[in-house]
């Protein structure tokens, strides 16, 4: 049974850093282009980053541009997050699409997405 699962999230003060992960089991990850998501409250979810499954090419959203980037390393994916804002605040989600393409010159919708987790709650708040 294949699962993701994300970790790292809690509560940061505005202008705090955070770093988010996913791993996953019954996956080999490595094969996979990883996409990190978010949805706020009473907001549709909303893509941020993806990384191929190669990791040499990665894509982020022009809203946390700058803030937030993607890597991976040793089976896991992270989401570095730096100068959080309020707005920041939602659950963040990774996903994985297993096509070789994926996340190498386009950006995947949200239904690409084979696999998901189930989320991790980033609050930011004084």
């Amino acid at each position: 049974q294949v699962q993701l699962v994300e970790s790292g999230g809690g509560l940061v003060r505005p202008g705090g850093s955070l770093t988010i992960s996913c791993s996953g089991s019954g996956i080999t990850l490595g094969d996979y282009a990883i996409g990190w998501f978010r949805q706020a409250p009473g907001k549709e979810r909303k893509s941020i980053s993806c990384i191929s499954s190669n990791g040499d090419s990665t894509h982020v959203d022009d809203s946390v541009k700058g803030r937030f980037s993607v890597s991976r390393d040793k089976g896991l994916v992270y989401l570095q997050m730096t100068g959080l804002k309020r707005e920041d605040t939602a659950v963040y989600y990774c996903a994985a699409d297993y096509s070789p393409s994926s996340c190498s010159g386009y950006v995947p919708e949200a239904q690409e997405y084979g696999y998901w987790g189930q989320g991790t709650q980033v609050t930011v708040s004084a």
